[in-house]
């Protein structure tokens, strides 16, 4: 059956076309996700408990940095004081499952990106496609540096923060293995979606939304924002709020520049069909 031209399909067939696409996406996760839950002890060992080790790159970077500027830290320790427990029955095998549902989000991505894609595609123009096919590889490019940045910043600046924080001698930081794996992977999600922030600038743009007299005008707004936004995903110190927000505000930059190349190009192509 020939499939139909998108100006012809009803409501109803654009949400049997949604539906599709959305069983693929779910398909995709679920084999990836499947392929992680066979690798569960490397995923968990190697990645997931990594940042629990004094040996983790991030801390030995900033240990080092604290050294050579002779300021006191808790990056230098010998171990992270922490334990984690598991104190559910099936604590360790939803672990299992949820971080395999994760990791198969995370890995399978560009096709998840690639599904959306095809199923918005179809309402462009034949020149918003062709321009629009780099779409992918930049918002995956840009999910995956935030990943990173989750990982590798977000998530050790919190758990060495909150690990050695303490309001007596006599409490021990004895923690459930959800409450880990949790933090883990807010860390991680939320920096991969926020750094998808000019992917999102750019559609809001197109549908006239957003423009970059707005963006300008709510900046300060929006910096403000971003200070509660990495107050949230990072433990209650500056300088890790710092870190966090820098990268934040210079995307939203970024976002404004894109904002104009989208405006830019409308103007032009309004004049070109004048």
């Amino acid at each position: 059956m020939a499939k139909k031209d998108v100006n012809e399909m009803s409501f109803l067939d654009h949400l049997e076309e949604l539906r599709w696409h959305l069983i693929r996406i779910v398909v995709a996760i679920v084999i990836v996700g499947t392929i992680a839950f066979l690798s569960s002890r490397f995923i968990f060992d190697e990645i997931i408990f990594a940042p629990l080790e004094m040996s983790f790159p991030t801390y030995d970077f900033l240990c080092k940095t604290a050294n050579f500027i002779n300021v006191e830290t808790t990056f230098c320790g010998e171990k992270i004081p922490l334990i984690l427990q598991n104190r559910t029955m099936a604590g360790q095998f939803s672990a299992d499952i949820w971080t395999a549902v994760l990791g198969g989000f995370i890995i399978a991505f560009p096709y998840v990106i690639f599904e959306l894609w095809r199923f918005i595609s179809p309402a462009m123009h034949q020149k918003e496609r062709k321009h629009s096919r780099g779409f992918i590889i930049i918002s995956s490019f840009l999910f995956f540096l935030g990943v990173l940045f989750g990982y590798y910043i977000v998530c050790p600046l919190s758990i060495n923060f909150l690990a050695n924080y303490s309001i007596s001698a006599k409490v021990d930081n004895q923690i459930d293995i959800s409450s880990y794996i949790g933090l883990v992977r807010a860390s991680v999600l939320a920096s991969g979606l926020i750094f998808e922030l000019p992917i999102i600038i750019y559609f809001l743009t197109k549908v006239g939304l957003v423009t970059p007299e707005f963006l300008k005008k709510y900046r300060k707004y929006a910096l403000v924002i971003v200070l509660i936004l990495s107050a949230i995903i990072t433990p209650p110190d500056i300088a890790s709020q710092i870190i966090v927000a820098i990268p934040i505000l210079v995307l939203y930059q970024v976002s404004i520049y894109i904002s104009k190349l989208v405006i830019k190009g409308q103007r032009k192509k309004v004049k070109t069909h004048a």
